[in-house]
């Protein structure tokens, strides 16, 4: 199951109380104060790890309570620290207040780690406090609690590419074929009901990764069909690749599709619209007269927009797509000196 949204609570350990004692041994008269302080209480961190794709796990459990540190003894005893807790999230994940919605962590690199609710601060005993003028001191401080919250984890999947366009448009049959993911190809709509990612190896030394979004409807931003619950994962993406469906038996114009799925991701965040983006004829073994095929091209040269006609299930156009995908990812890379982020390349035309 694909879970990119949960709501968890995380307790941090409170500190331990310091301690009043004193030293008592025979032929030691005024031994003087020797008690020890409180442990500290343990953190709560979340870590960012590639081994996970899902905040399945945290669903099933929500609330992260640690354990009281100990408490501070005589002798000089110190109270035991209670352990800290590391909370693994995929890479990608925004984490936020429940309550006020303040943005606490972004965490987008393996091994990245963020102190979520930090761990009470121990108290200090009565040893602390012995002076020149005060030797015999009868206080010791009280353990701190440790900080507890409510958070909202939210998922955005991290790709380079991101595969947009209608159910049923090819978007599962061509991550398929360029990558080694293996999505459910079936022919009735909304085959795909989560997204799903693969490593292209061609293109770009290192490859790339492309992100196949649920297919979009008209009036998805409505709630129509799956929605827009899944354009999130896009928001991150450098390359939008909108997969315009040019068989004979499909029911949209082709440029009245495109212009649709720009509506939509419109409604849903404007600013999508400024990424850098090219579209994708689909279905190129099947267009027929190629009347369809005709007319996107046409609509694309007087945009002056990229048109790469494709058939993933013939290869038709693949290698020269794979390339191109490439080349977009390495100009943004290259401006970043490697890392990948929205802004990296320049906005296409805006039609």
């Amino acid at each position: 199951m694909f879970v990119d949204q949960v709501k968890i609570f995380v307790k941090a350990g409170d500190g331990g109380d310091g301690c009043v004692a004193f030293r008592r041994e025979k032929y030691v008269p005024r031994g003087g104060p020797n008690g020890g302080h409180g442990g500290n209480g343990g953190d709560v961190v979340l870590r960012a790890t590639g081994q996970l794709r899902t905040l399945l796990d945290l669903r099933y459990q929500q609330h992260y309570l640690l354990p009281h540190a100990e408490h501070g003894q005589g002798s000089d005893c110190h109270g035991k620290n209670s352990p800290r807790v590391v909370i693994p999230v995929p890479c990608g994940t925004i984490v936020r207040d429940a309550e006020t919605n303040e943005l606490l962590a972004d965490l987008t690199t393996e091994g990245q780690e963020q102190v979520i609710a930090k761990g009470g601060r121990g108290g200090q005993g009565n040893s602390a406090f012995a002076t020149s003028t005060n030797r015999a001191p009868r206080r010791a401080e009280k353990g701190r609690p440790g900080e507890e919250r409510w958070l909202l984890l939210e998922l955005k999947l991290l790709a380079d590419v991101g595969l947009v366009g209608f159910p049923n448009a090819g978007k599962s049959t061509l991550i398929s074929v360029i990558s080694a993911a293996r999505p459910k190809i079936a022919d009735y709509p909304f085959t795909t009901l989560s997204p799903q990612l693969g490593m292209v190896a061609g293109g770009i030394e290192g490859g790339f990764i492309v992100a196949d979004i649920p297919g979009l409807i008209e009036g998805a931003h409505t709630g129509k069909g799956l929605g827009i619950q899944f354009l999130k994962h896009i928001e991150r993406n450098v390359f939008l690749l909108y997969l315009i469906d040019i068989g004979e038996s499909a029911e949209l114009e082709p440029v009245r599709c495109f212009e649709i799925l720009r509506r939509e991701l419109w409604a849903y965040n404007p600013e999508l619209l400024e990424k850098p983006f090219a579209i994708a004829a689909t279905k190129k073994d099947i267009q027929g007269d190629g009347s369809r095929l005709k007319k996107l091209a046409a609509y694309c040269r007087k945009k002056k927009m990229d048109c790469l006609p494709v058939s993933a299930v013939t290869g038709d156009g693949i290698p020269d797509l794979v390339r191109y995908l490439g080349g977009r990812v390495q100009e943004a890379r290259s401006a970043l000196g490697g890392k990948i982020s929205n802004d990296a390349l320049k906005p296409a035309k805006m039609t």
